[in-house]
């Protein structure tokens, strides 16, 4: 399953550290973030949760940039 999420990041960079946490967040298969458009785009494990993993994205993404936000 895929899902588009509308994010907020600054810069470019902090996009692509994003985009490599998300990838490695449990229950996430793949991930894109695009800085330009300003969307997420993450295809999920079968059988997850989307909005559990999410958190956990989120999470990993705080960590990256502290203001970031991704609307669930």
């Amino acid at each position: 399953m895929k899902k588009t999420y509308s994010i907020e990041v600054d810069c470019a960079n902090c996009a692509n550290l994003m985009e490599e946490a998300t990838k490695k967040t449990a229950g996430v298969a793949n991930a894109t973030v695009n800085f330009m458009t300003q969307k997420m785009i993450v295809e999920f494990e079968d059988g997850q949760d989307a909005k559990a993993v999410m958190k956990n994205v989120l999470k990993a993404c705080k960590k990256i940039e502290p203001d970031c936000e991704i609307e669930l």
